[in-house]
């Protein structure tokens, strides 16, 4: 059963019909990439010239200019090599200040300027040195197909921002690279192994890569793969677990590590000693560091001991999902793990101890499914598929209206890609220009969720307030980014923004903005639908001052002062939150208003009967 996202409207050709695209499949890991394809029913993950299927991201610059990637980089102690240059590509990783501490090569943050590393006299972006990366593979499988590539599916996490996601689909493109579709990491090897097993039913994705953690829930069933749940966070993964080693190592042995060089070798010696300890119960063995040789003894019950908050962090993440979303452990059918950092013991030891050993799925390669998953959906997107992918949007997003509330347009956990739209009015008489402030979160109140971008719709015809029309539309794609455009539609003026967000939240900020959307739940209706009524009795305010300037001469004055005086009283009372004494106060003039509009009623039909004959009236 192939497995596969939604595609868009007429984008995907028929399965009949014969088409000889090619389109590989990228997992553009923090650790190591790999690039696959979809042949005659095949997944091949494709072998560089000298046989390797995995290749490590590193990007190396050498002195004379010379840039080399993977396996291809060399043994020039001049050289500056890049690892791990993903977690940098979510700029709000940089608020873990462990990532920033952590990276060996200077960080240069300047406002709202991209963010850029030192290399020697180059500053280059997370983007630009991630689409080294991407030609690296793009020419792998050049080579290994003997014709040109220029399309892709490249993989994700799933808590990647939109400015993330963008910044991989710009990378993609230095790298020559059409991106057909940006795809979720846990969710793409969710399709390789629904495919591989013809599995029904619900399961878990665990997926602790090099610079990430992503937990995601999905169902299978009859064709339909559906995401219910996503957690994780985007600034946790197995290059955490090589500095708490590197740092333990670097106490125990007394290494000194004060320049970038012995910073990355001890690094890389730690990253050994981790994938020894998966296999053996404890390794001594004489590594050179700097120019120096040390004996390091370690054994896996000293490692166990040193990385068990981390792992306990990814099993309380996985928990705290289960719970929101009111499943029990016993309903998941199987967890598929996903990344190196899942083949440690005590990860598997402490998952088994939720689920259950036998429903710990190890049948596929962890460090290949990403791009198994990530090859048959190229497949499918250039040759077509039969099948159905559904994720959901993981926090609500919608618009500020008067009085600082939350209007939401689309619902957390609504299936993507989708597109909603709703239609707002002007305030004010002549105002011909409306200012939109997009929002996130779950609160009702624009103070308590998360501003994403503003925006403004000029050209509004100067009407009554309430007459002109504003047509608001949300779109998050297949890639879950987000669009939205505002429409006048008397004048058909039309003003769109593509959102662009630098920060992205983890599976607890999601979690702590639910439960203090819960917790604070009446509080917040309550406050909502005092703001409301204000609203609703300010615009009154306005539409009978607006009259009376215009037709005030049909009015005696004892009339006129009995509006004057209720609009007093109203004003009066909107300085308190009185919902109730607002909403009887604003009815009150509602009556004034009324009669008012019958007046000038009466007066239009005498005026447009005046020196009629009855027959001319229809």
């Amino acid at each position: 059963m192939a497995l596969l996202k939604i595609e868009e409207p007429g984008q995907t050709p028929l399965p009949h019909q014969k088409n000889d695209e090619i389109a590989i499949g990228i997992d553009l890991g923090t650790t190591n990439s790999l690039v696959a394809i979809k042949e005659n029913d095949e997944i091949i993950i494709i072998p560089d010239e000298k046989g390797n299927l995995i290749h490590p991201s590193i990007v190396e610059f050498l002195e004379n200019g010379q840039i080399n990637c993977a396996h291809g980089i060399s043994d020039d102690a001049n050289s500056t090599k890049v690892f791990s240059i993903k977690r940098l590509m979510d700029e709000n990783s940089l608020k873990n200040s462990q990532i920033a501490q952590n990276f060996p090569h200077k960080i240069i943050k300047n406002g709202d300027e991209p963010l850029k590393i030192a290399l020697g006299n180059n500053n280059l972006t997370p983007t630009e040195i991630s689409s080294y990366i991407l030609k690296y593979l793009k020419e792998i499988a050049q080579k290994y197909l003997k014709k040109e590539v220029k399309k892709a599916v490249i993989t994700v996490p799933a808590y990647f921002d939109e400015a993330a996601r963008n910044a991989t689909k710009n990378a993609a493109l230095l790298a020559d690279l059409e991106v057909l579709r940006l795809i979720n990491e846990p969710t793409s090897a969710a399709i390789a192994y629904g495919l591989d097993n013809d599995s029904k039913g619900t399961f878990a994705i665990f997926d602790l890569g090099g610079g990430t953690f992503d937990i995601s829930i999905l169902k299978l069933q009859q064709g339909v793969f559906k995401v219910i749940g996503v957690g994780g966070n985007s600034a946790m993964g197995g290059d955490d677990i090589d500095h708490i080693l590197a740092e333990t190592l670097s106490k125990k042995y007394g290494i000194a590590t004060e320049n970038d060089n012995a910073r990355q070798e001890l690094r890389l010696i730690a990253k050994k000693i981790k994938e020894r300890l998966t296999k053996s119960g404890e390794i001594t063995q004489k590594f050179q560091i700097s120019s120096k040789n040390y004996e390091i003894s370690f054994t896996k019950s000293e490692f166990n001991e040193l990385i068990a908050d981390f792992v306990n962090k990814t099993i309380k993440i996985t928990q705290n999902l289960i719970d929101e979303l009111e499943i029990e452990a016993e309903e998941i059918k199987g967890v598929v793990l996903v990344g190196g950092s899942t083949r440690i013991p005590l990860v598997q030891k402490k998952l088994a101890e939720i689920f259950g050993a036998e429903k710990i799925l190890t049948n596929l390669d962890p460090d290949k499914i990403v791009a198994i998953g990530a090859a048959i959906q190229a497949h499918g997107l250039t040759h077509g598929s039969s099948n159905l992918l559904l994720d959901v949007v993981p926090l609500s997003l919608g618009i500020e209206t008067m009085g600082g509330i939350v209007e939401k347009i689309i619902e957390r956990n609504s299936t993507i890609p989708i597109s909603y739209s709703k239609e707002f009015t002007t305030y004010a008489d002549n105002q011909t220009g409306m200012k939109l402030h997009i929002l996130q979160g779950e609160r009702e109140l624009v103070e308590h969720c998360r501003s994403l971008a503003k925006f403004e719709i000029k050209g509004i015809p100067p009407l009554k307030a309430g007459v002109a029309r504003v047509k608001v539309a949300f779109a998050i794609d297949a890639d879950g980014l987000l669009t939205v455009t505002a429409k006048e539609e008397l004048t058909q003026q039309l003003q769109k923004i593509e959102v662009k967000p630098a920060f992205g939240l983890d599976e607890m900020q999601i979690k702590e903005i639910l439960i203090n959307s819960a917790r604070n739940a009446k509080e917040d209706i309550t406050q909502r639908l005092i703001l409301e009524a204000k609203s609703e009795a300010k615009r009154d305010i306005l539409a009978m001052e607006s009259a009376l300037k215009e037709d005030a001469n049909l009015l005696d004055q004892q009339e006129i002062s009995a509006i004057e005086t209720q609009i007093q009283i109203l004003e009066k009372t909107l300085q308190t939150n009185d919902k109730e004494q607002i909403e009887i106060q604003t009815k009150n003039l509602e009556e004034l208003a009324k009669n008012f509009a019958e007046i000038k009623m009466n007066k239009y039909i005498k005026e447009s009967l005046l020196h009629k004959k009855i027959d001319e009236i229809s």
